[in-house]
Parts: C-alpha cells; sequence; structure tokens
C-alpha cells in the first residue's frame, strides 16, 4: 500500500519550472531513494512534499489524504517528519531542547520523556552531551541530532535530505546503518542522497531525477546495475 504518492507535481521558482510533473510512490514499510546530481529538484521535491514550497500542479496524498495544500506543521502532525539537508538543528540551544522542540506538537508529556530517553539509546554520544550547546557538537554528532529530533514526532514517514553530506566515511557507514534500523524498526523512509552507491545498497527501490523529471526507476539493485546509472553517477 502506498503510503506517499505524488502525482505530476509542477513547482516553479518565479519563471522557471523546477519540477516538471514529477510522479512517484513510497510504499509503507519501504525505504525510497531519488538520485540525480546537483540541481535535478531532488531537495525542490522534498521540500514541496513536506509543504515548505507550494506547487504549482499536481497532488501529494500521504496515509490516504490530500496534502497538497496543507502547511508544514499540519503535514507533521499527520506523521511525516524531515530531516534537512544541512542538518538545520538550533544552535544555540542545547540537545536536550532541540529534542524537546522535535515533539513540539505533542501533548504526551510521560511518553515524550520516553523518547527522549529512547533516542539517548540509539545515540548514546547525544546522551552524553544533552546539556551542550547543539551549535558546538561535531558534524556527526549534529546530524545524530537531527534524525533523533525528527524521531520524536513519531514520524510514519521521514524525509532524509542528504544525511551523508560533509561527514566521514566512518560517520556515512553509521548514519546509513541508522537508516536500515529506522526501517527495520517500522518507519518508512524517502531519501535524497549523493552517495548513490550506498543509498541504492540499502533501497528497496529508486528513481533517478534529471532537470526536474524522473527518467529512470526501478528497485534499488536494479538502478546499482544500470550501465546508465553506474556511468552517471557511481563513477
Amino acid at each position: 500500500m502506498a503510503l506517499l504518492e505524488v502525482q505530476d507535481l509542477e513547482v516553479y521558482y518565479g519563471v522557471i519550472r523546477a519540477l516538471k510533473g514529477v510522479s512517484f510512490e513510497v510504499n509503507e514499510g519501504e525505504i525510497v531513494t531519488l538520485i540525480g546530481a546537483n540541481g535535478a529538484g531532488k531537495t525542490t521535491t522534498m521540500q514541496s512534499i513536506i509543504g515548505l514550497i507550494p506547487a504549482a500542479h499536481g497532488k501529494v496524498t500521504f496515509d490516504g489524504k490530500d496534502v497538497t495544500k496543507l502547511p508544514c506543521h499540519k503535514i507533521v502532525r499527520l506523521g511525516m517528519t524531515q530531516v534537512p539537508e544541512g542538518r538545520r538543528i538550533f544552535q544555540e540551544l542545547t540537545v536536550y531542547e532541540n529534542l524537546l522542540m522535535g515533539g513540539f506538537s505533542r501533548k504526551d508529556a510521560a511518553e515524550l520523556k520516553k523518547d527522549i530517553e529512547g533516542v539517548y539509546e540509539r545515540f548514546p554520544r547525544l546522551a552524553e552531551r544533552r546539556n551542550q550547546i547543539a551549535g558546538t557538537l561535531s558534524g556527526g554528532e549534529q546530524q545524530m541530532l537531527a534524525i533523533g529530533r525528527a524521531m520524536m514526532s513519531r514520524p510514519k514517514l521521514l524525509l532524509l535530505d542528504e544525511p551523508s553530506m560533509g561527514l566521514s566515511p566512518i560517520l556515512v557507514d553509521e548514519v546509513f546503518g541508522i537508516i536500515k534500523q529506522l526501517r527495520e524498526e517500522g518507519t518508512t523512509i524517502l531519501l535524497v542522497e549523493q552517495n548513490a552507491g550506498k543509498s541504492l545498497a540499502i533501497s528497496d527501490r529508486a528513481y533517478v531525477l534529471e532537470l526536474g523529471q524522473i527518467v529512470l526507476s526501478g528497485t534499488g539493485a536494479e538502478l546499482a546495475a544500470s550501465d546508465e546509472v553506474k556511468k552517471a553517477y557511481l563513477g
């Protein structure tokens, strides 16, 4: 069953048509990846799905509901959360305060506290730094915090935009391990990632975006084996 359906999505920046009828779906329990070069429209697609950029045309359906024109905070309440490119943590707040902000829409204080402890169990380094100002964390720790903050809303669908950007190879492996673990625990994931090799290796299905259009689709293994994809994205 499709948890997310994107149909004929078009987005403009002024007169520039950034997305040209993008259509795809994410089924419950999957990891689905969007790959493509810089400027292909990957981040624009993510931001339009979550309600940060208005669509000029098309439809976004999430969990059976039309969310095309809903503002971001209402989409989050329905169970979709994004970890944006560049992490966008609250630099001047502590680790703990950032996690609280992730659960801003929730009223269940006892469960909220339980989930914060769950983030600390998943990311022991965040537990050690719970009272540290987030802007002083390393890049890897900030990425962990961004993922932990997103999980505080208990999302059905997690959008991850370039989670490995700027990280060392060891931390990249760790982040991809976390993504696989989240899926195993029941979170559906839509992933945008420059590291095509690693993202395709963990993906159930994937789509290739070029100049605002989807030009290829298939299972992660199929696209990883594609000569066209190898030449363009796998070096």
